[in-house]
């Protein structure tokens, strides 16, 4: 019987979508589920939509839920991981602070000023889950789902033995929309992609064999419905002839080019139609309207007398953990440590490469260097974030200073003295969480 923990379970949609998936194998349905929220009513539903879930598989696996981590990590094979640590208001002011310095952020989780706050707060608590894993199910897997995702595995893969690695559903979303595009059946497209979570490239796209990059600049050039749908990321593959990962949104703020202007915010950033421009997406409106409508959809979704669909999803975890214990070998894209997987990116950083799952854990296969017009984006933004944990792990605010300098966004806005005062004030509106940090001296 597969034990396998999800902390964080009160992250709704993530749970059920992950335990319909893990119930679809068959060495998964006999599977004890443990659920684990600091959120007691939240841990309630949880369990309940499992109990729904499993009840439509044929009621082979069990579930459980506590506050306590460490009642039921003890024996786990595999730990999922879908937290946020500090309330939403927090959350908030690591975008607006900065938009109060001129810089115009639009999600605000992953790197820049905004997630490397979020990583401090985060990496603490990351590190405690590795620490209670190291004595109570030492062979498990943690699958990371929290952002910012490199920092943090990073942050794990530096400290812990335990095997760790980061997910995200950004590789095989983008191939889909790609596949899409090009009008051919995605199970059909042969793609290699690497490099960092958010920034990683399609070094490959093909198609039997055949070479898709021409056919896709054709279409993104001469096609406004293509165009439009990702102003930001087909920008970029004009320019530097291969396709990134994740969204428009976010990657408007991983680089200098289209947010240190207002006209450029207008150009680039307010009318595409395939993802939330304009604004600062999803914590400041769509986030606060779903923390006071989740109850009522869950409610709705928990009442449905429709028969319940048990297809599987696009997410990685299910089929990781059926190979780790013993079922068929799988390939995802993961993020791991950089032991020259990717040449030309920060030997020990966190990179997001091709890797093979299987009961022996994670075989991450070697990439070779990226192009060099996405290698110096990619690099810098990797080396940004090794500083940034490095500071995490010290608690040295000049290294998150510093960190922070070289954000390419940030650095488009700001001058050094003005970068200083900005640090300071985020790390002075985060005062209570990050106590270990002494500031006044950057």
């Amino acid at each position: 019987m597969p034990k396998i923990v999800f902390i964080g379970a009160g992250s709704l949609g993530f749970t059920r979508k992950l335990v319909r998936d893990l119930l679809t194998f068959d060495r998964l349905k006999d599977s004890h589920i443990a659920l684990v929220d600091i959120d007691e009513e939240r841990l309630e539903f949880a369990q309940r939509a499992c109990l729904k879930i499993i009840g439509a598989a044929g009621g082979r696996a069990t579930v459980s839920a506590t506050t306590d981590r460490r009642r039921v990590l003890e024996g786990a094979d595999a730990v999922l991981v879908t937290i946020l640590c500090g309330d939403t208001r927090v959350w908030q002011e690591d975008i607006l602070i900065p938009k109060k310095y001129g810089i115009d952020i639009n999600v605000g989780d992953t790197r820049g000023p905004s997630g490397i706050f979020r990583a401090l707060r985060t990496i603490p608590t990351m590190l405690d889950i590795c620490r209670d894993m190291e004595e109570l199910c030492p062979d498990a897997i943690l699958l990371n789902y929290t952002n910012p995702m490199a920092m943090l595995c990073h942050a794990m893969q530096r400290t812990t033995k335990i095997k760790v690695t980061g997910l995200c559903h950004s590789v095989q979303e983008t191939a889909e929309m790609l596949a899409r595009w090009l009008e051919i059946p995605f199970e059909q497209m042969d793609y290699v992609c690497a490099g960092i979570n958010h920034l990683s490239w399609y070094l490959e796209l093909k198609h039997r064999n055949v070479d898709l990059y021409p056919r896709l600049r054709e279409r993104v050039a001469s096609r406004s419905e293509i165009y439009n749908e990702e102003q930001v990321r087909n920008e970029m593959f004009l320019a530097l002839d291969f396709y990134v990962t994740e969204s428009s949104g976010h990657n408007s703020e991983y680089n200098w080019w289209f947010r240190k202007r207002s006209d450029l915010i207008e150009k680039y950033c307010t009318h595409g139609t395939g993802w939330n421009p304009g604004h600062h997406a999803f914590i400041l409106n769509e986030y606060r309207q779903a923390e006071q409508t989740w109850k009522n959809k869950f409610l709705n979704w928990l009442n449905d007398k429709n028969a319940l669909s048990l297809e599987p999803g696009k997410e990685y975890a299910a089929h990781i953990i059926n190979a780790v214990v013993g079922g068929e070998i799988y390939e995802f894209n993961g993020n791991v440590v950089n032991t020259g997987l990717v040449t030309n990116l920060p030997p020990g950083a966190c990179v997001e490469v091709p890797v093979i799952a299987s009961r022996k854990g994670f075989s991450p296969v070697y990439v070779g260097a990226l192009p060099p017009q996405c290698a110096i984006l990619t690099g810098l933004s990797a080396q940004t974030e090794m500083m940034a944990v490095e500071g995490a792990l010290t608690g040295d605010a000049r290294l998150v200073y510093q960190a922070i300098v070289h954000d390419p966004l940030t650095a488009s806005q700001l001058s050094l003295s003005e970068i200083k005062d900005m640090v300071r004030e985020m790390f002075q509106q985060n005062q209570s969480l990050l106590p270990q940090f002494k500031y006044d001296d950057l």
